[in-house]
């Protein structure tokens, strides 16, 4: 349990994200909003937790990076 919660502290997506989601993204390797840009919303949505609350935090906290989703 240490190690993922070293993770969530390396991570830098949003605060806010539903636990469910929060663990996918954390199952899929992605702590890192850079890493989010090199991949689509159709692919996100394909990972259990994913729904359209978070992934309009995810284009958010993109969008304030300069970042979008990959098309």
């Amino acid at each position: 349990m240490g190690n993922e919660q070293s993770r969530e502290q390396e991570s830098e997506l949003p605060k806010g994200l539903a636990k469910p989601a929060q663990r996918a993204l954390a199952q899929a390797g992605f702590f890192r909003l850079e890493q989010l840009a090199k991949v689509s919303e159709a692919e996100l949505l394909k990972l259990h937790g994913m729904g359209p609350k978070t992934m309009g935090q995810l284009r958010a906290a993109l969008a304030e990076k300069g970042l979008s989703f990959a098309e």
